[in-house]
């Protein structure tokens, strides 16, 4: 606030009123600003970065005469990783929603603690959420009984969770950990490749065991963090109090535990606490893309831990599950109707893993919605080409061939052939349509597939299908039937 000259009464309380109130509206504008920012960086970002780095960042002040913004955050640490990976992304953002901010300066809160006490998420370092105040959030680290639920996904729960023949037994696996009754087995052991739901199998036990002992305190993190929270104990001489919280926990979880693999002194710690939390009776659930046994460079005694609960594998879901999944979506984009052949569109051909399945169903109706299109094969086709493309498996010329031959009923032969007849020649400019958009082959590779043939005369075929297919439904349909049947 700048006051000019020595000022006295009524005069000089008027406008130091006035004055607090313009600081108050520029604050408030500031925290408005920052609020747009920063739901923009969590869609940019994903919402395991947003949240461990983005959101415990505070506003400091303003200067408007160096046009300098101060961010502060919790630890040394966290300000450090923050100014090396986001500096650019932040300023870029800021000089957008406000000019007037021309850089920033990035650093710790006046009175925190170096250490990662409290966690880059809006928690402390082990899964309980920070209270605003610094001094009451440390104290509230050391009391009994503190509830948490941080840094899991509200919407991962097992309600959400579609179950089908591939993933039965980690879900009723993961149910049976969550519940009041000491489990059968501990560790539990998930694993899956990226995508199939490992991942929302840890947040729903989380939110269930929570809701089975709404005083539980729980830990909840990727290996990379557990490492990360590790050498900062390491380097801090902080270890005796990381043992001490790591082991105060009820339930355990672990996301991506490859990436603990060739770190020795975290392997041991690892273990040691893994040991005690088992022979407390606690509750310890891990996951991997891969089996214990597959984990290179993993100490032989971790992975007996690892190993000596239950291994509960989550296979590629298959085309039924698939169906299942997108329709449990679908009542979310009501009244918008999705037909049913691009539902068994979708289910089959984006079969790689959920994940790209759900956003490939997303995309399209946000599509859609944006557009006021209506929800279509064609517009699936024109819209989710990347999704699309990354999915379909490998599929040769000879395979197209031999398919459109059997769709049009005529011989392989003619693929090759000389014939001009119509019923010969359209089956055959369709065989080349399709080799285009179905294989990397080059016009020229195409053209020799069919009988040593120009690569003009692939081009002038690939044109008169794309044209047909938008004038003519019944070469539309032929298209679509044998794309369902090569993809398939």
């Amino acid at each position: 606030m700048i006051r000019v000259g020595p000022q006295s009464g009524r005069g000089q309380d008027k406008r130091e009123g006035a004055a607090d109130k313009m600081e108050d509206q520029e604050a408030l504008a500031l925290q408005a600003d920052w609020a747009d920012i920063s739901q923009g960086l969590r869609k940019d970002l994903g919402n395991q970065l947003y949240t461990q780095w983005i959101r415990p960042i505070q506003l400091g002040s303003f200067n408007a005469q160096t046009g300098t913004l101060e961010l502060f955050l919790p630890t040394e640490f966290a300000a450090n990783w923050v100014n090396d990976r986001f500096h650019d992304r932040l300023s870029l953002a800021w000089k957008i929603a406000r000019s007037e901010v021309r850089q920033l300066s990035i650093k710790v809160q006046p009175g925190r603690r170096k250490l990662a006490d409290i966690d880059l998420r809006g928690e402390d370092g082990f899964g309980h959420r920070a209270a605003n105040d610094a001094t009451l959030a440390m104290e509230s680290i050391g009391e009994d009984g503190f509830t948490s639920s941080v840094g899991l996904d509200p919407t991962q729960t097992f309600a959400a969770f579609v179950t089908g023949t591939t993933n039965v037994l980690a879900k009723n696996a993961a149910e049976r950990m969550a519940r009041t009754e000491k489990p059968q087995f501990s560790p539990l052991y998930l694993k899956a490749a990226t995508g199939q739901g490992k991942t929302h199998l840890l947040h729903a036990i989380g939110h269930s065991y929570l809701q089975a002992h709404p005083r539980a305190r729980i830990f909840y993190c990727s290996a990379e963090r557990f490492m990360v929270e590790f050498v900062q104990a390491l380097k801090s001489g902080e270890m005796m109090e990381f043992k001490s919280r790591l082991r105060g926990f009820d339930l355990l979880l672990v996301d991506d535990i490859q990436f603990i693999i060739g770190k020795a002194s975290a392997q041991e710690e690892l273990l040691y606490t893994i040991d005690a939390l088992l022979a407390e009776g606690k509750r310890l659930v891990f996951a991997a893309d891969r089996a214990p046994q597959a984990l290179d460079g993993v100490e032989p005694r971790l992975l007996s831990r690892l190993s000596m609960g239950l291994v509960a594998d989550i296979q590629p879901a298959d085309i039924e599950l698939r169906r299942q999944i997108l329709e449990s979506k679908l009542t979310r984009f009501a009244p918008l109707d999705v037909p049913a052949d691009v539902i068994e569109f979708l289910a089959r051909t984006i079969n790689r893993n959920v994940r790209e399945l759900v956003g490939g169903l997303n995309k399209l109706v946000a599509y859609a919605q944006l557009t006021g299109q209506d929800v279509s094969l064609q517009l699936a086709e024109e819209q989710l080409t990347d999704i699309l493309s990354a999915n379909r498996r490998r599929i040769t010329i000879d395979e197209i061939q031999r398919t459109v031959c059997q769709f049009y009923r005529i011989d392989r032969a003619e693929m090759s052939s000389k014939r001009r007849a119509r019923a010969v020649v359209r089956p055959r400019q369709v065989a080349m349509y399709l080799a285009k958009v179905l294989t990397p082959r080059s016009y020229p590779e195409i053209g020799r597939k069919f009988g040593g043939r120009d690569h003009s005369t692939v081009i002038h075929a690939v044109r008169l299908i794309e044209d047909l297919r938008k004038r003519d439904a019944d070469m539309d349909g032929d298209v679509r039937s044998l794309l369902r049947q090569l993809e398939s």
